[in-house]
């Protein structure tokens, strides 16, 4: 339950600190004082996005702060699911910085806005005029059948194993369209695989081939050249090897007496040795290159057919052919790779679809069990309400060749008739204000013995509601305080009567500003706001009486 409230600079509000207490809290005021601005401070606690507009002072930021006793309601599993520090009084701050930026903390640890909202679901119940609507909704219809069947734990296995399903089906339609892809092209792959292959590529033959090439064209040049240069080392008019072997004998002659002579004669003796070697190696080469014909065009041949394919795909190198070569292969396997995976998640998805079905049958059973006691209960209480001959009638249809849905193949509509004899008709087409609200609070009423929520808070829920249905009214949202925590804004004085705690909002005005701001009542200011709400600013004494009246009769 909410146990205190701390609001700071949001709307009207400058200031507020409110103490909660269990039973029925009721908040009155005038129209405007600011008593709807509590509730829109609450629903920041729950994840509702903020809005920098909501700053009264757009200099300093909003905080909006809430204590919950939690301990009765089983929440750890959340707060281990998502990291959080859990304590029995949790404390759950939302911040509104003056950039427009928002924080929220649960227990002084970050948190997101889905966890908020998720917490929140579990803690407050906020109705308004906003959530009457909703009643007109197949969503929330469900909802209320689900919450009064109490089966969260099998919808909540359901709902995690819909979403496996899908995730399945998502990746089998990948797969498939990637094999009819393939299909489509498997015979161009395999043609451009085929091609490839056969061309027997191999890394770097490209670049000896256009040597060779190149040397072959060349043959005559080179030979002549080569001829020239082992002639001027060993055998022409000058003779390298004579000329420096002369050299060699002068140095030697004349080295024992210079002690560096010995050194250059060594150096000079290498060199002879390496032109020697020189002059061997070119004759080798030259009598190996040689000119054919043959060769060099099979040789161009073969560089046409890697030229081709380098321009077919667009590749510059045989080792990106090769590594073309390569993906085409992997695609020709992948075909048949994706069969075999087509196959094992069409069993897989068979045996998921199976095990939904059984969850849905499950759930549609629990559903269908809990109808009649449901339309039997918000029949009583809309009699006890003044609508004796109103009927709520829910019908249960499965979906359209029984598809799944996120919450199984249910189907669930409200149909309601307010008049006996009258045809049950979708709730906004036949009801008015006042019976979509006293619908709205059977509905709450019920939830509150089927649902582990620890407060609600109504937000006119009287509308269109007086007299004797409205003391009645009043009656039943005491009666729920049994199971729950209840805060009520009313205008109602009949409601306002079965007060266990009595708040009033007020405003206070000054030469600068307009400040809303709210107090708990003693036993006297309940009784004169009471009689207040009977017969307005005048207290007249028969107001003051009647007030006596509907607090002694609660």
């Amino acid at each position: 339950m909410l146990k205190h409230l701390t609001i700071q600079n949001y709307a009207l509000i400058e200031q507020l600190d409110i103490d909660l207490e269990k039973g029925l809290s009721i908040i009155t005021g005038e129209t405007g004082a600011g008593k709807s601005i509590v509730l829109g401070a609450l629903a920041l606690l729950t994840g509702q996005r903020a809005d920098v507009k909501s700053l009264k002072n757009l200099e300093q930021k909003c905080i909006v702060e809430g204590s919950f006793q939690i301990n009765q309601y089983k929440l750890q599993d959340f707060f281990e699911k998502e990291n959080l520090d859990y304590d029995d009084q949790t404390i759950i701050r939302r911040e509104i910085l003056p950039n427009g930026k928002s924080r929220a903390f649960i227990n002084d640890t970050p948190a997101s806005l889905s966890q908020l909202k998720e917490l929140g679901f579990s803690l407050i119940d906020i109705h308004s005029q906003h959530q009457t609507l909703e009643l007109n909704t197949s969503t929330f219809q469900l909802s209320v059948i689900d919450a009064i069947a109490n089966h969260q734990d099998l919808l909540q296995e359901y709902t995690w194993g819909f979403k496996l399903y899908k995730q399945i089906q998502e990746q089998l339609r990948e797969l498939i369209e990637q094999e009819k892809q393939i299909k489509k092209d498997y015979d161009y792959f395999k043609f451009q695989f085929t091609e490839l292959d056969e061309a027997n590529l191999k890394p770097a033959e490209q670049e000896a081939l256009e040597q060779e090439v190149k040397t072959m064209t060349n043959a005559e040049e080179i030979k002549l050249k080569l001829t020239q240069a082992c002639n001027t080392i060993e055998n022409g008019d000058t003779n390298l090897i004579s000329e420096i072997s002369t050299i060699s004998k002068s140095i030697k002659s004349v080295s024992a007496y210079h002690a560096g002579l010995e050194e250059i004669f060594k150096r000079i003796e290498s060199l002879t040795i390496e032109l020697r070697d020189v002059s061997a190696e070119l004759a080798t080469i030259e009598e190996k290159v040689l000119y054919d014909t043959n060769r060099i065009e099979a040789i161009n041949q073969r560089l046409d057919i890697i030229y081709g394919l380098q321009h077919k795909h667009q590749a510059n190198t045989i080792d990106e052919l090769i590594t073309i070569k390569n993906s085409l292969e992997a695609k020709l396997n992948n075909a048949s790779s994706l069969e075999n995976q087509i196959s094992e998640l069409q069993s897989k998805l068979g045996a998921q679809e199976n095990q939904l079905k059984e969850w849905a049958h499950k759930l549609s059973q629990n559903r269908k069990k809990v109808i009649p006691h449901c339309e039997k209960k918000v029949k009583e209480i809309l009699a006890l309400l003044g609508m004796p001959n109103s009927e709520l009638k829910i019908s249960q249809e499965t979906t359209e060749d029984g598809k799944f849905t996120s919450t199984g193949f249910d189907k669930i509509s409200f149909l309601f008739s307010a008049n006996k004899g009258s045809i049950h008709r979708e709730i906004h087409q036949v009801a008015s204000g006042g019976e979509m609200s006293r619908l709205m609070l059977a509905i709450k009423s019920i939830l509150a013995t089927s649902k582990s929520m620890p407060t609600i808070i109504f937000d006119e829920i009287d509308t269109g509601i007086s007299g004797e249905t409205a003391d009645k009214m009043g009656k039943l949202i005491r009666e729920m305080t049994k199971q729950m925590q209840v805060i009520c804004i009313t205008h109602l004085p009949q409601i306002a009567s079965k007060a266990n705690n009595h708040y009033f909002v007020y405003k206070l005005t000054d030469k600068k500003s307009t400040t809303s701001s709210i107090k708990k009542l003693s036993t006297e200011e309940q009784l004169n706001e009471i009689a207040r709400m009977l017969s307005g600013e005048n207290l007249s004494a028969a107001a003051l009486e009647n007030a006596k009246e509907l607090l002694l009769n609660n």
